[in-house]
């Protein structure tokens, strides 16, 4: 009796699993005009998706994750909406793209550093100094390899959408650094992918793969002695509290991209589609914006705070410190990396 109960509430909890996982994907077909909407509007499927994201609700990329989602409801009268989940509320990038690869999160932004493990293409982004300057990388990213690079995503069932900006990384330490040679030994947190552990290894840096979300107390404790990112996330995430040393070396710049699940993707008609497309491509601009009101907010609140900020005046012998590391993965990248290139002129 004991084992027929047990395998009973085990086939009920699969039950109530399956039906979370689809309750965000669900649709229902309108019996009125949505509000905002046509009368023609109340005789097309209606949607309700999230929207999961890492980051704050005053982030950057949040905050183009709203505008997105604000493009769509009003360019489909009403009809499709899309709730944005900050902070990590439906969990950290890694889990939240298996999520979307099964359908039971519809859209998400993420680093394309976090998609590397999903789609190798992805990887390329990764690699030090690819990209000039911001002007050089979307240049790239709004020229059809970087489109190509958006569909490719359908292979691993999802549906690229629109890149948004990432700025670049840098290192920030609990110990004073100055120059390359100072990192070396120090444990640092990098995304979960195998380009920045080559790249860490490659200047005598310790990388310690993490989750964004552990990275704070990690400082705090000594597990680490420090990590690289952009000035944004320097400064929302607090590590500038534990981490008072940010050199500027700007190794990367690993752009954002905005997803939807293929599986969310394929039930959309063609008209559904390209509204939700053209509102992802329309809120980069906006993104864009906000990113660099908030760069700069970031850097001078950092600063206010006692960070110590150095600049890298001859970043030459970074670049060639990490040669190893793109002459590796050429071969892999070359027709990617070609683009790159060509991308400068």
């Amino acid at each position: 009796m004991k084992k027929s109960y047990k395998l009973t509430v085990s086939a009920l909890s699969l039950v109530l699993v399956a039906g979370s996982l689809l309750a965000g994907c669900g649709k229902k077909e309108n019996t009125a005009a949505p509000q905002g909407g046509t009368a023609a509007d109340a005789k097309k499927p209606t949607y309700t998706f999230r929207l999961a994201e890492t980051h704050p609700p005053d982030y950057p990329t949040t905050l183009g994750d709203k505008k997105f989602a604000e493009l769509v409801k009003e360019r489909s009268g009403g009809r499709i909406k899309i709730d944005v989940f900050p902070s990590a509320q439906l969990g950290e990038e890694k889990a939240v793209i298996e999520q979307v690869q099964l359908g039971a999160i519809e859209f998400t932004r993420v680093s394309t550093g976090s998609m590397a493990g999903f789609n190798k293409d992805y990887g390329v982004f990764s690699l030090p100094y690819i990209f000039d300057n911001e002007a050089h990388m979307w240049k790239f990213l709004q020229g059809a390899e970087g489109e190509k690079l958006l569909d490719s995503l359908q292979a691993s069932k999802m549906k690229g959408l629109s890149y948004f900006e990432p700025g670049a990384r840098s290192f920030y330490t609990k110990k004073p650094v100055t120059k390359l040679e100072d990192l070396k030994g120090m444990k640092i947190r990098v995304i979960q992918n195998q380009v920045n552990v080559d790249i860490m290894k490659a200047l005598n840096v310790n990388a310690t793969p993490m989750a964004y979300g552990e990275v704070f107390s990690s400082l705090q404790t000594g597990v680490i002695d420090g990590a690289e990112n952009n000035y944004p996330s320097y400064y929302s995430s607090k590590h500038y509290e534990v981490a008072k040393n940010y050199l500027l070396d700007q190794h990367q710049r690993v752009p954002e991209v905005l997803l939807a699940s293929k599986a969310t993707w394929d039930k959309l008609s063609d008209e559904d589609k390209k509204i939700v497309k053209q509102a992802a491509l329309d809120s980069v601009q906006y993104q864009r914006d906000e990113w660099k009101k908030y760069e700069q907010d970031s850097e001078a609140k950092v600063k206010a705070a006692g960070a110590v900020i150095t600049q890298v005046a001859d970043i030459k012998p970074w670049q060639e410190a990490v040669k190893p590391v793109i002459d590796k993965y050429r071969p892999e990248y070359k027709a990617v990396l070609d683009a790159i290139d060509a991308a400068k002129k």
